[in-house]
This record gives C-alpha cells, sequence and structure tokens, in this order.
C-alpha cells in the first residue's frame, strides 16, 4: 500500500527520470542532437524531389504535420503540442494505476458518424494526386531516357473519361478498390433500397461500423448504456452483423460542423485561460479544470460549474449554435464542449427544479398550429443534448416521477425506438429477439414504396394489390406515414389446430379470402435494351415483325412489344438485328446501306407456364446518346402454398395448405377467419403483444375507432390497456378475453373449445415459391469436370452433400447412392491397364483398347468411374505422384 502511494505520489518525477535516462543512453542531451537522431530513423520517401528534402529537415516536418495532426503549429510554436502530449501521458498514467479511469471503447459519445459526402471527396481526391503523381514520374523518367530537359506537367492532362468511370463504379458498387495505390475500402457507399417504403426509411436512419463483422467479439455487440434515445435497442440484423449494424432512434439528430471561432473568442471571454500563461502552481490549482474545445486545449478555467452554466444559458437563449454541448468531466477535471459534425443527440424537455418548463398553453398553442417544434427550441423550453452532456443530466420519464433534483424530462418514452421497431403494437410486451426478427422482416414485407411508385421503372418492384393501414396502430406509425403507404392486410384470425398443415409456424388460409385479394401482389421487372452505334458507323436496327410468328404476337409494327400485350416464356420482345462487322474506318451511307445484320432478337425469359404483361415501353437515350428501350412487365400474384407471410411480432410461417370456405370454421355471428394460426406458436415465443393485437384489433372493428399499441405508451395513454378493451368488447356482444364460440365447418356441430379470434395486421413477405422453386432431370453440366452445374439461375443440379451421403450409407441403399453421386452425374468409361495400373486409351483406327506405359493392349480392361476421379488421377500424375488402380474381376 505504501509502495502504491509513493508510486502515485512521485508518478510525474519518475516518469521524468527514466525520460532523461533514456536519452542519455542514446547520446541526446540537446534539441539538435534530438532532432538528428529522428533524422536517422525516418524512410526516406519515394515521390519527394531532392531538393525540397535539403531545405527542410524531414522528421521537424513530421512532428509538425504528421504527428498529432489535430493540434496545429503556428509560427514554430511546438507548446501547444507539448502540452497535448502532456495531458495524454497523465491520461495513460491515470488508467495504468485506476482501471476505473479507462475509457470504454464502445461509449456511443465517443463516436463520430462519418459524412459519406465529405468521405467521399476525400478519398477522391487522394487517389486523384497519387495518380497525378504516379504518372508523372513514369513521364519524368521516360524524359531523362530521352535526354529530355523540359518537364511536362501532366496533372493537367490526364485523361478524365477513365477517373470518371472509376468514380461511377466506386460509387455505385461501394467498394473503393485500387490496387495500384493499395487502397481497398469495401462499403463506402450503399445503394438505397427500395423494396417496401420501411426498407427505405429503415436504410436512410443506418450506422454502418468500419469494424471487421468476422471477428467473434461480445463488447461492441453488445447494447450499450448510452445508446439510450440515440439508437435503437431493437432494430440490428441476425447474423454476423449483430449488434455492429445499428439504427437512428426516432429523434436523434446528427449534428453537423459549425463555426469554431466565434466559439472559441466566446470562451475566452467567459474566462477561460491561456496555458502558456499560468504558473506551474497556478496550472495544478485543485479547482481548476482544463477546457477542450473538438479535442483542442483551449486552457483552464477556476469556475468550471459556473461557465458550464453560462454556456448553457446562452445556448437556450438561441445565442449560440443549438447543438452545442457542454460537458463537465469531474473524474478528468475537464470541461469539454463539442460543435463538430457526426454527434448524436436528442430533445429533451428543459426541468427547472423538476417542474416543466412546457406548460398546458404551450401544449394548446402546439396542437392550434401557432407554435412549431423549432419555437419551443428557440425559447429554451426543450434542448438537444448529445451523450456526453446527459451524463451531466438527471432525466425523469414521466412529469409526475420528477424530483427537485430533476434538470430534463423525456419528451416521450416510446422515442427510444427507431422508425422500423416503431410499427410494432405492445412491443414491451413482447420477448426482446422477437422485436429484433421484426425489425429485418418488416423491410421485406410487400406495400406501397412511394406515391409514384406505378411511374417508376426500378428494377424490381413489389406491390401489394389492397395494402391496409392496420387497426391497431402506434404514435410512430402516424408520425412517419406508415398509414398512408402500408404493407399488410388486417387478417382475421383464428388460433387453433386446424388440419395438421399448421404445424411449425405454418399457416391455414382460407380460398374465398385469396379470391377477394388476400394477399394478392405484382411484381414488376425492368428489362433494359440499347441501340449500340459502332465505331465504323454501322448501328443496330429494329425490324417489323413477320407474319403468323408465334414468338412475334406480342410486337407492334415498330418492332417492339406493345404496352398491355400478355408476354409468355420464350416470346420475342425486341425484334432487333446487329450488324456484323462493327470495327474499323468509318463508312459512307453507300456503304453502310450494304452491311450484313445478323438477329439478334431479345427474348423474354419468365417462369414457364407464367403469363405476364407489357406495363411500360420507355424510349429514352444513354450517355453515349444511343436509343434505350425501357420495358416494365408486370406479374400478377396470389398467395400459394409455400408463400411466406408474418405478423408484427417476428411471427413468420409459410402457407400450408389452401382450404375452401366451406370447410373452414365459423362463429356464431357467422364470420368465417381467413387464416388459421397453431396456437403452439405462443407458448415458447412469448408474444403477449401478439394476442393484445387481436384484442386492440378486435374492439376498433366493433367500436370504430384506431386503438394505439406505442411502446410504454399506457400511462401517457399512447397506448390502449388491455382491461379498456376488454370492456368496449363486452360492451358490443363478445366475450371480454376474446374468444369467440365456433362450428366447424366439415360436421357444422359446434367445436368443444372456445376459440380466441380477431383482427391481426399480417405481412406478405417478398420470399415467393415461385422465385425460388427448382427441379431438374439431366441438363447442362461442366465443361471441366462433367459434372452438372450448380445454382437455379444456371438450371443446376441439386447436390447430395456429404450429410445426404451419410443418411444413404446409414440406410444401405448402395444402388441408390450408386446412381446419385456416379450414373445421374459424371459417369466415364476409362480403360485401365491390369499390368501396371495405370489408364490407357480407346484406337479408334484398331478398335482396340491400348496401354501408353506398356505399349500393348494385351491386358486393359474397360471400366465405369466418375469423370472427377479420372481427373484427379491425371492431376496427380502432372506432380509425378503415380496413382496406380488395383482391379479384381467382377
Amino acid at each position: 500500500m505504501i509502495q502504491m502511494y509513493w508510486m502515485r505520489k512521485n508518478a510525474k518525477h519518475m516518469a521524468l527520470m527514466f525520460l532523461v535516462v533514456e536519452c542519455a543512453s542514446h547520446g541526446v542531451y540537446t534539441q539538435q542532437q534530438a532532432l538528428e537522431y529522428l533524422e536517422a530513423m525516418v524512410k526516406r520517401s519515394t515521390y519527394s524531389s531532392s531538393s525540397t528534402e535539403k531545405q527542410e529537415n524531414r522528421a521537424l516536418a513530421i512532428l509538425r504535420d504528421v504527428f498529432i495532426a489535430n493540434v496545429p503549429v503556428r509560427k514554430n510554436n511546438f507548446r501547444p503540442k507539448c502540452i497535448y502530449v502532456a495531458v495524454m501521458l497523465r491520461r495513460m498514467m491515470e488508467a495504468l494505476l485506476n482501471k476505473d479511469a479507462m475509457d470504454d471503447k464502445d461509449y456511443v459519445g465517443n463516436k463520430r458518424l462519418e459524412l459519406s459526402g465529405q468521405l467521399i471527396s476525400l478519398l477522391f481526391e487522394d487517389l486523384f494526386k497519387t495518380m497525378i503523381t504516379e504518372v508523372q514520374k513514369t513521364a519524368d523518367t521516360l524524359l531523362v531516357k530521352q535526354n529530355r530537359s523540359s518537364r511536362f506537367d501532366f496533372s493537367q492532362y490526364i485523361v478524365r473519361d477513365s477517373i470518371t468511370n472509376g468514380l461511377e463504379r466506386a460509387l455505385s458498387t461501394g467498394n473503393w478498390d485500387v490496387k495500384r495505390f493499395r487502397m481497398n475500402r469495401k462499403g463506402v457507399t450503399q445503394v438505397l433500397v427500395r423494396l417496401s417504403y420501411m426498407a427505405s426509411l429503415g436504410h436512410m436512419t443506418r450506422i454502418s461500423p468500419q469494424f471487421e463483422k468476422s471477428r467473434k467479439v461480445s463488447g461492441p455487440r453488445a447494447l450499450q448504456p448510452s445508446q439510450w434515445g440515440m439508437l435503437c435497442p431493437c432494430d440490428t440484423p441476425e447474423g454476423e452483423a449483430c449488434g455492429l449494424v445499428k439504427n437512428l432512434a426516432l429523434m436523434t439528430h446528427v449534428t453537423t460542423d459549425e463555426e469554431e471561432s466565434p466559439l472559441i473568442s466566446l470562451c475566452k471571454c467567459l474566462g477561460v485561460e491561456d496555458l502558456e500563461l499560468l504558473s506551474g502552481e497556478e496550472l495544478h490549482t485543485p479547482n481548476s479544470f482544463l477546457v477542450i474545445f473538438n479535442g483542442l486545449i483551449l486552457g483552464k478555467h477556476r469556475r468550471p460549474q459556473q461557465f458550464a452554466n453560462a454556456m448553457r444559458k446562452l445556448r437556450r437563449a438561441g445565442k449560440i449554435g443549438e447543438f452545442v454541448s457542454v460537458f463537465v468531466n469531474e473524474k478528468q477535471r475537464a470541461v469539454y464542449i463539442a460543435s463538430d459534425g457526426g454527434r448524436v443527440c436528442r430533445p429533451l424537455v428543459i426541468a427547472d427544479k423538476g417542474v416543466s418548463r412546457i406548460k398546458e398553453h404551450h401544449m394548446r398553442e402546439l396542437m392550434d398550429g401557432a407554435r412549431t417544434f423549432d419555437d419551443f427550441l428557440h425559447e429554451g423550453l426543450i434542448e438537444y443534448l448529445d451523450v456526453n452532456e446527459e451524463n451531466n443530466a438527471l432525466i425523469a420519464l414521466y412529469e409526475w416521477e420528477a424530483t427537485p433534483e430533476t434538470t430534463h424530462i423525456e419528451i416521450e418514452p416510446f422515442t427510444i425506438l427507431g422508425v422500423v421497431a416503431g410499427l410494432i403494437p405492445y412491443p414491451h410486451h413482447n420477448q426482446s429477439p422477437r422485436n429484433t426478427y421484426q425489425c429485418a422482416m418488416g423491410k421485406q414485407a410487400m406495400g406501397n414504396i412511394a406515391y409514384n411508385q406505378l411511374g417508376r421503372m426500378d428494377s424490381l418492384l413489389y406491390l401489394l394489390v389492397y395494402p391496409q393501414r392496420p387497426l391497431l396502430t402506434t404514435r410512430t406509425i402516424e408520425l412517419v406515414g406508415y398509414d398512408k403507404l402500408g404493407a399488410g392486410q388486417n387478417a382475421t384470425v383464428a388460433v387453433m389446430s386446424y388440419s395438421g398443415y399448421d404445424i411449425e409456424d405454418a399457416i391455414v388460409m382460407n380460398k374465398a379470402s385469396l379470391d377477394r385479394g388476400f394477399g394478392r401482389c405484382i411484381v414488376l421487372k425492368k428489362y433494359t435494351c440499347t441501340n449500340q452505334k459502332y465505331e465504323n458507323g454501322a448501328s443496330d436496327r429494329i425490324l417489323r415483325p413477320r407474319k403468323n410468328e408465334e414468338r412475334e404476337r406480342v410486337l407492334d409494327d415498330d418492332g417492339l412489344a406493345a404496352p398491355g400485350e400478355i408476354i409468355r416464356h420464350g416470346d420475342i420482345y425486341i425484334n432487333k438485328e446487329s450488324p456484323i462487322e462493327t470495327r474499323g474506318p468509318l463508312k459512307s451511307a453507300a456503304a453502310l446501306a450494304d452491311v450484313k445484320y445478323r438477329p439478334c432478337a431479345q427474348i423474354f425469359k419468365g417462369t414457364e407456364g407464367e403469363s405476364c404483361v407489357v406495363d411500360r415501353v420507355a424510349l429514352c437515350s444513354d450517355k453515349n446518346n444511343n436509343l434505350c428501350i425501357k420495358y416494365k412487365i408486370r406479374h400478377t400474384r396470389r398467395p400459394e402454398v409455400g408463400d411466406k407471410f408474418s405478423s408484427r411480432h417476428g411471427q413468420k410461417g409459410v402457407c400450408g395448405t389452401i382450404i375452401q370456405q366451406e370447410d373452414f370454421p365459423f362463429s356464431e355471428r357467422g364470420i368465417c377467419p381467413d387464416l388459421i394460426m397453431n396456437p403452439h406458436g405462443f407458448p415458447s415465443r412469448m408474444t403477449v403483444g401478439k394476442m393484445i393485437e387481436l384484442l386492440g384489433g378486435k374492439a376498433g372493428v366493433s367500436c370504430g375507432r384506431f386503438h394505439y399499441g406505442s411502446a410504454f405508451g399506457e400511462p401517457s395513454g399512447h397506448a390502449d390497456r388491455v382491461e379498456a378493451i376488454s370492456e368496449t368488447l363486452v360492451k358490443h356482444g363478445f366475450s371480454y378475453n376474446g374468444k369467440d364460440f365456433i362450428y366447424s365447418g366439415i360436421t357444422g356441430c359446434p367445436l368443444q373449445a372456445y376459440i380466441f379470434m380477431g383482427p391481426i395486421y399480417y405481412q406478405k413477405l417478398k420470399h415467393m415459391v415461385l422465385d425460388k422453386m427448382h427441379a431438374r432431370g439431366s441438363g447442362p453440366r461442366v465443361m471441366l469436370t462433367r459434372q452438372p452445374t450448380d445454382g437455379r439461375a444456371r438450371n443446376g443440379g441439386l447436390r447430395v452433400g456429404e450429410m445426404e451421403k451419410d443418411c444413404l450409407v446409414a440406410y444401405g441403399t448402395s444402388m441408390l447412392l450408386y446412381e446419385r453421386l456416379m450414373v445421374s452425374s459424371d459417369q466415364f468409361e476409362a480403360q485401365v491397364c491390369r499390368a501396371c495400373g495405370l489408364l490407357g486409351y480407346y484406337n479408334q483406327k484398331l478398335k482396340a483398347a491400348m496401354c501408353t506405359t506398356c505399349k500393348n493392349g494385351d491386358k486393359v480392361s474397360t471400366m465405369k468411374l466418375p469423370y472427377a476421379c479420372k481427373l484427379l488421377i491425371q492431376e496427380l500424375q502432372s506432380m509425378n505422384i503415380v496413382p496406380r488402380l488395383k482391379l479384381a474381376e467382377a
């Protein structure tokens, strides 16, 4: 203990002593000697010219411009940099001696969200400079070889087209990969998802880190307490990016840079003293705190709390920016002021000694439209706090919970969730992973994507034919406009076992409901074709269709498919021809008339047996002034067995069977459910929110009012209580618990149990059987191995893997194994010599098998083996390994 106390007390003296001893051991006693010592350590630059190297000390330049680059050096004054290094060392020593002083790497207040626009411009500028340097260097080498003295400046004449193409590729793919300059960054830009309205909103609020996803560390993935109110606790992907990719909460604001110089002047006016003017005694007075502004040390202040309060008063009065943060850190004895971009902050109601500044008359004016949110901000009723400043605040969840020490009150508790998680009704009654599953599935739900969706030309568009707004809504749904652009339908659901086709979350669907349009969707795909112009002046051409040609029946007189035509697999939708000769010098008009063409018709490749409709045809020109023809082809699909559905509680299931309405159970009032869900989906999933949704939806239908189920909304009236819902049900003649008296559709007799039945909002997901269905008999094979191709797109085979092989071995089905692994795959007839055990060949002239090693065909047998096996034997022989086959009589 005494030793520890002595170490802490004399830590500074010890550090200084070690520093002096180390310098002396290298023979460094003066500043000049230190610079010379560092000079020897500096690596010589490849690109810099020799003249500049002699003029300037390279070590000094690195200390000035590279080492702690955020602290500027003016007029060769290194003192601010020295002070910064001293503060850094002090913090490190504190962390070594006291583990509590260690920074949390995953703390949200330490992070800055990179603004992608700035990042792209910086990367591009860097890349451009390096390219110019590289080209200039090559040019200089050529000039030296040719003994020419005049230097040519290439920076003016770099080929702009190649850079444009490179930048376009980088922006469209998001991969900044230039091998020559060792630049390799992925995911810098991302293409906005337009599969659904919620997918777009979710993508725009996403935060993607530069952290390695494959590393199995739990720290960055865990839910950080500092995320409260800033980042959504539910909305994160499953799998390897879990916890790393996050989403902004509903009221989070990401700051942008503000001008620094007025704020620095203000700080100095409020009593911040420059460190260079203070003596050692004044620097270390007990009450003086360091003032750090955007990572730079401004000076010290003797009354930090008074200084912080003055800054806050100015912010609330609107004299300085509303996003300037003031944070007093008692542990580090520092005041942090931040006005930089990339910080996350959120609004809170200001409370004076526990009493909210917002009164009832303010709220009335807001509802009447006399006030706006910005008025509340500029009048000092609410303010934005970032993660650091929140640590100095005592925030009450509700106004009635506030104490005299309370400094702020939450605007509304449901705002801790993000945009996508805000769609879930009663999420606080669900097991937490279910809300995370719904956040992923809500982005895959079909519905509307925008008001202009029918006029868009997206490459793939999924639209629901009859989208509805949910009966049980939330405040977030109204705030983000999901009630105007919904992605689902209110289905009457009976929770019961029926038919055995509802095992493992499968759902039984009512055929009459599907006939009436439940779950029906439209898939719109874009097909593009360009009429190319070639270097010799020739270009593609479109011909009129031939009469009585079945494949060209959809074509109009101009050779293009007409809108409204039914198009099937194999039909020609552009009757195009391309010139055979495309290269060479520019031809005259007379010569172009004699150019020969080859057919190059565009054939529609859809699902066989399915008919689609040509929705729209658009003619435009691309950047090279070629005619560009865009088709939008529409396919209407009704739900079928195997299509995926989900409620808003992470309860996904496929359609197990479709049953006629007359066989479906029906209630006393004659109501027949749209779908039947198995009750075993509730006990282990614990999605109580789904049960309350059914009750709330049933009450809403009965009384004609939209019920609310916002997160944590019961105390503030943003969520209807179960007791109130039950009272409404009883008033309209239903059971208080939502159960109904049901008759069997097959026997007509009443069922022996009351059935829990009512409306639940169901989403149809984009995963449909028609897009995934795949089977094949014989088909294309790979040239090298002669085995069937892989993948649905290439009409590939279905693989019998290692585990499937083990099952067949366990059952002893040797002939089935033989058929699957060889006969149906890559059976090959090979000639094997019984004498040397090597492969031979069959001589077509002599009509006899020969052995290349023995030079005769006396002991050559013909056998069947997989072609891949024969290939392996030959590859081993090429590496001087000789595998010999020993044959026995069959």
